[in-house]
């Protein structure tokens, strides 16, 4: 993507800068859904945290809220149903395990995409996806288990490492859908069907309504509104934001995690950090691209 007025590797446009603030919101959500996963569940909590997101999606784009296509409707939809399943492990997770971890492990949705892609599409990984995959792995069994550097993992840690599957399976779906549909239609109706899914999910869980708190309702909307932002944002940016630095740029959300899991007292081992360091470096080298000679002499287009 060329861009003018772009001075070097760390100069940014506006969407770039988009990007770079919704990850360090995102950053900061994980303490307070572990907050809120003190007096509600995970499925109703994310139920009323996205059709409160929608509402809010509805509410600030009203005007362009008509002329609803097919695409629309059936991606959003599809959407939807991964961010149900997603966010809705993810917060079953943090009932049992630190925010810092659940925020690394979630990155792990990165390295995870061209392994998807090669599943379901037949698109064999690059040369550099592998090698964030690797380095993705090593960073897991560092940050996994009790006391970091075990095989084993908890419910907490399997629940995220699925929710992370589920995250790559809605990157997959928003990079096909990004540049055939109004990013602020497909976002509402993403965000509405979510939660949706994730209240029809509760008696299958076996979840009841909890008791009314604050703390729940509070920590609802404003994750809804976080989560409208950031929807948008990510459907708005990554029309014009390539995905090898939208993804440098995502990389910096599990980071910005732990910085904020540190400041409330949250502290994980050395190996752990290491691990967490081993996973950011393959969330950017999964999405690096080898140098043109290596690409031509691997048989692709240069």
């Amino acid at each position: 993507m060329q861009v003018q007025g772009r001075k070097g590797i760390f100069a940014f446009t506006r969407h770039e800068l988009a990007l770079i603030a919704i990850t360090v919101v995102w950053g900061g959500t994980f303490l307070i859904v572990q907050k809120a996963m003190t007096v509600s569940g995970p499925a109703f909590f994310v139920g009323i945290r996205f059709l409160a997101a929608g509402a809010v999606t509805c509410i600030l784009f009203h005007k362009g809220m008509r002329g609803f296509t097919r695409r629309e409707i059936l991606g959003g939809i599809a959407i939807g149903f991964t961010l149900a399943i997603g966010y809705g492990l993810q917060t079953y997770g943090l009932q049992t395990i630190t925010s810092s971890q659940s925020a690394f492990l979630t990155a792990l949705y990165v390295p995870i995409v061209p392994l998807l892609q090669w599943l379901v599409l037949g698109r064999l990984p690059r040369l550099m996806s592998w090698v964030g995959i690797v380095l993705a792995f090593a960073g897991l069994v560092l940050l996994s288990g009790p006391d970091a550097g075990t095989i084993s993992l908890s419910v907490g840690e399997i629940a995220t490492i699925l929710c992370a599957v589920a995250v790559a399976g809605e990157i997959i779906l928003i990079g096909r859908l990004a540049n055939d549909v109004d990013s602020r239609r497909i976002t509402a109706v993403q965000l509405l069907s979510g939660g949706v899914f994730s209240l029809m999910a509760m008696p299958i869980t076996g979840e009841s309504v909890p008791d009314f708190s604050w703390i729940w309702l509070i920590a609802a909307l404003g994750m809804g509104v976080a989560s409208s932002i950031i929807q948008f944002t990510m459907n708005w940016a990554q029309k014009e934001v390539s995905p090898t630095r939208a993804t440098v740029i995502y990389a910096g959300e599990p980071v910005w995690a732990g910085i904020f899991g540190r400041i409330a007292g949250e502290r994980l081992p050395g190996l752990a950090l290491l691990g967490a360091a081993l996973i950011v470096l393959g969330v950017i080298a999964s999405e690096m691209q080898p140098p043109k000679s290596m690409r031509k002499s691997d048989g692709e287009k240069a």
